[in-house]
């Protein structure tokens, strides 16, 4: 917080030395004077420079943007010489030194040669490193500045002999701004590629089969590997290619079409279940993907030019990055034997096929989007009987995808839930109507609905509004194309959710996380064992009140509070807490949190949560939480949020010390007073980036 401060104050007096140039002042200076676009672009609040000055963003001149002009002297024996434009996010000129315009910039660019046959790059640029020579970007050129933001860059290497000029090459790059010390953060443009042929004609299709934007992103937020430098998956298959050297520990190589399925495979991989980390630069043996693996238009984006590559060539680098039980040389564990080539992958597996053969795309199909699955939803008609001291009856809708009803009380699973008060939940019933259980659910064949009586019914002081939800599922035999055992599959609904008033309006739960959000990485959240997929269900039990007592065995001492603003805090946390996360279940089964790698920056708040759902002062009436786990017990609710992620003793202290019941009970928070909408510390200022 001191460093951020400081930084806004240098920044603030920086700003006022950006004045009017002379009418004597070189050209050179002045075109690097103050941009004065049409129409600035908005800097939004979980952005530093949406908290600087129109001075200090003046001086500053934010961002960095690279463009390619030109590609030439690309020949024979020749060195390529690139001519580029270096802007800041206000299309104004920057200077590559930094002596202009704030900040020094660094482009980098690789040239490589596609080969459509092999589906590689060949680099042109490459660095040796003991002895041995990689895919790399070019060094050691030389510079030329043409003026203020205009540029050309000679490589230091010159083109083979052998080149063919009729083949096509791909011109990448990249530029870093570096500002760590004036602002606290630094700028990267985004990656920009030229293909083209040396001898003019029109260039090959090449590598195209993710869109960062809408696939890699999703979680990655933004994906910036190598220092953030490299972006765009393009540019990454430009170094990562056959060429690639391999990790000098053990051996794994870093080729991309073998690396980056083997990284989010991780703690799936076969070798690493039976004991063997995945060493490759780090130990990427914890990385667990976010949703079903098979997934794999998640990252091959069905919109990209090569959509289809992933299933209509399979080869034994793909197809062995994943299944690395499979050893093609001796023949272990692949049913066809040995192969020395990847000529007949495609006779035995098929582009296209039945459902769970052994065909690519039917190899890979996640069972719950199987076409044999009908579908399953599940709604709330009415509600009768809300009060206080009574037993609501609730009449559920459930049908197959078609509209036809379903009886609820014959299925796998019909949970009706009560909870309550939507202001702070602190008690919640969870019963079977199931016709095989105590208190089964009624179906009405005319209707075709099925009603369900709470048994618990509502506390004799409930009031406000209370909550109506359940738990819906079948299991279904899923046919397999390849004449296998079936593979049994839950087919879960949506969880319905309907807000009863006891007494007042009707007042629904507050908005804190958006579950399509969730599945922007989780891509369908179903937890225990697939029936909760409405985290406005989930809250009603993950509630200020509830622990895991129920399945923590006395030997592992006080139970933990699963409050789900500590809880998915901490979840998310991961790797980077410095307490044990550990959550007991019902059947006392342990779930440690502490491996989890959070692919994203956790500063960005709203990627979880409804907008304005995390900042600061939080609604009244919310309960504190127990935690006799942590430093000091309870929590307020604000600090069960905050010292979900920032679960030190230092930031323990500083909650504490702000908190106070002036002699009761009731837990006072200061934490608005510093930390609030426009103050000096503001949640979102905080976290910006």
């Amino acid at each position: 917080m001191q460093f951020r401060l400081r930084m806004l104050i240098i920044l603030a007096a920086a700003g006022t030395l950006a004045l009017p140039l002379a009418a004597g002042d070189s050209a050179r200076h002045r075109a690097a004077a103050p941009p004065a676009p049409s129409k600035a672009p908005a800097f939004q609040p979980n952005q530093i420079e949406a908290y600087l000055s129109d001075a200090s963003i003046a001086y500053l001149r934010p961002g960095v943007k690279l463009t390619l002009l030109a590609v030439t002297n690309v020949a024979p024996g020749q060195k390529p010489v690139v001519e580029i434009n270096l802007t800041d996010q206000f299309d104004q000129p920057l200077d590559r030194l930094g002596s202009v315009t704030p900040g020094p910039i660094a482009p980098a660019f690789v040239l490589g040669q596609w080969n459509a046959d092999t589906r590689y790059y060949h680099s042109f640029t490459t660095r040796t490193s003991n002895g041995v020579t990689t895919p790399w970007v070019d060094t050691g050129g030389t510079w030329t500045n043409l003026e203020v933001g205009h540029y050309k860059y000679t490589f230091a290497t010159a083109m083979p002999a052998s080149l063919d000029v009729t083949k096509t090459l791909t011109l990448g790059g990249y530029a870093k701004r570096t500002l760590l010390d004036v602002i606290g953060k630094d700028y990267f443009a985004d990656n920009v590629f030229k293909d083209f042929r040396p001898d003019g004609g029109t260039p090959a299709p090449v590598w195209s089969m993710t869109n960062v934007a809408v696939a890699c992103n999703r979680c990655h937020d933004p994906l910036a590997e190598h220092g953030g430098n490299r972006r765009e998956v393009k540019l990454c298959m430009m170094c990562h290619t056959v060429e690639n050297t391999v990790d000098a520990t053990s051996g794994n190589t870093f080729n991309g079409k073998v690396f980056f399925h083997k990284i989010h495979m991780g703690s799936s991989l076969p070798s690493v279940k039976a004991g063997k980390p995945y060493v490759a630069g780090s130990d990427w043996s914890t990385v667990a993907f976010p949703q079903d693996i098979r997934n794999c238009t998640t990252c091959h984006d069905p919109k990209a030019a090569e959509a289809d590559v992933w299933y209509t060539r399979p080869t034994r680098d793909v197809c062995g990055s994943c299944h690395d039980d499979v050893n093609f040389t001796t023949g272990a564990n692949h049913p066809a034997g040995a192969q020395a080539d990847d000529k007949a992958c495609a006779s035995c597996h098929a582009a296209t096929g039945g459902e769970f053969d052994a065909s690519v795309q039917g190899a890979h199909i996640n069972p719950l989007k199987s076409k044999q699955l009908t579908g399953l939803t599940a709604t709330i008609t009415s509600v009768t009987n809300a009060g206080a001291g009574k037993k609501p009856t609730a009449v559920f809708a459930i049908k197959n995808g078609d509209g036809t009803p379903v009886d609820g009380t014959k299925l796998a699973t019909f949970a009706p839930i009560l909870g309550g008060p939507t202001k702070s939940y602190s008690t919640f019933s969870r019963e079977s109507g199931l016709a095989s259980g105590t208190t089964p659910g009624v179906y009405n064949a005319t209707a075709g609905t099925t009603s369900y009586t709470f048994s618990a019914g509502l506390p004799a002081d409930a009031t406000g509004t209370w909550t109506i939800g359940a738990d819906v599922s079948r299991n279904v035999n899923l046919k397999r194309g390849d004449g296998k055992a079936d593979i049994v599959v839950r087919e879960a609904a949506f969880n319905p959710i309907q807000y009863v008033a006891v007494t007042g309006p009707v007042a629904p739960r507050r908005t804190a996380v958006v579950v399509t959000n969730c599945n922007q990485c989780h891509e369908t959240l179903a937890l225990h064992g697939g029936n909760r997929r409405n985290t406005e269900e989930c809250v009603i039990c993950h509630n200020p009140t509830n622990n895991d007592s129920a399945g923590r065995p006395a030997s592992a001492g006080a139970p933990e509070a699963i409050s789900f603003q500590r809880h998915i805090h901490r979840i998310h946390t991961g790797e980077n807490l410095t307490q044990d996360w550990t959550i007991y279940g019902g059947s006392g089964s342990a779930s440690n949190f502490n491996w989890v790698r959070f692919p994203g920056d956790r500063r960005n708040c709203q990627k979880c949560h409804a907008a304005g759902a995390y900042t600061l002062p939080l609604q009244t009436g919310i309960a504190s939480v127990n935690t006799p786990r942590d430093y000091f017990s309870p929590h307020g609710p604000a600090t069960a949020a905050c010292l979900g992620c920032h679960d030190n003793s230092d930031a323990a202290a500083h909650a504490w010390l702000n908190t106070t019941t002036f002699g009761g009970t009731t837990l006072s928070e200061a934490c608005a007073t510093c930390h609030g909408t426009g103050k000096d510390w503001d949640v979102e200022k905080m976290h910006a980036r």
